[in-house]
């Protein structure tokens, strides 16, 4: 943050020349942090989109992931690194002792607080098979992270279809639900055929090779003849989550308002 920027926002604010809810858009776009000559850290980024700025592990150097981190916990309560193997892992915890990995995931986080992006809603997460669960624990724990409830359901892919249909109870009790496949990646559209809910189809790269590495499961859930289903990127576990928050989020947002109006 700008401090001579912030000073001089503030003090339009007091001279009456900009109110509250202009000074926040201008807040939204406040400068960022640099850290050493490798990143700029974007710290109102939750702000103007609801959720923080998260590292992508992969392409840096364990020192760079310690400095990033340890900058953005210092004005954040929840700090997150995606794609840390555990080899990684273990020379950020010698460093930063407060850190805790999540191995399936390969997620590291610093939690030093309640967020306070929280929002009401349950997000279900499937699986087809158990060698999809790094893809889903990645997005179960960045939803977690993030403050929402989460209910698990793993193997339940369509070699077996009633091991989810003795499930049905549960499917029925969530708000969003996120749906992680490989090989044909048909799970979404059997889910999608069975609620009333937004399901988001995870396409991930297990399969063997005329999967293409997660091509035949993405063509699957782009081309479902089921409604009501979103698609992300192969392998994309963190994108499902954030897109499962912001359902929720905005739903929340909607509901608040027609209580507002209601009130009047």
């Amino acid at each position: 943050m700008n401090p001579d920027a912030l000073q001089e926002l503030l003090k339009a604010i007091s001279r009456g020349e900009i109110n509250p809810e202009t000074a926040l858009e201008q807040l939204k776009n406040l400068n960022f942090e640099p850290v050493a000559d490798f990143a700029k850290i974007d710290h109102h980024r939750h702000l103007r989109t609801g959720f923080p700025e998260v590292i992508w592990g992969p392409g840096k150097t364990p020192e760079q992931i310690i400095q990033i981190m340890n900058t953005m916990a210092r004005h954040s309560p929840v700090v997150m690194a995606t794609r840390i193997e555990a080899a990684i892992a273990e020379q950020l915890e010698a460093e930063i002792p407060s850190l805790i990995y999540y191995p399936t995931a390969r997620i590291c986080a610093l939690q030093s607080g309640q967020t306070s992006f929280q929002a009401s809603g349950v997000i279900s997460i499937l699986t087809a098979g158990t060698a999809d669960l790094p893809v889903a624990e990645e997005a179960a724990i960045t939803a977690q992270l993030c403050g929402f409830q989460t209910q698990k359901l793993w193997d339940v892919g369509v070699a077996g279809i009633h091991r989810l249909l003795s499930h049905r109870d549960l499917l029925a009790q969530a708000d969003v639900i996120i749906v992680v496949a490989g090989m044909e990646g048909a799970l979404p559209s059997v889910v999608a055929g069975m609620v009333d809910c937004p399901v988001i189809g995870v396409p991930t790269s297990v399969g063997y090779g005329t999967s293409f590495g997660g091509v035949a499961p993405l063509l699957t859930m782009l081309n479902s003849c089921a409604t009501g289903i979103g698609v992300v990127n192969i392998d994309n576990g963190f994108g499902a989550a954030i897109l499962a928050g912001q359902i929720l989020r905005t739903a929340q947002r909607i509901s608040s308002r027609n209580n507002k109006r209601n009130n009047f």
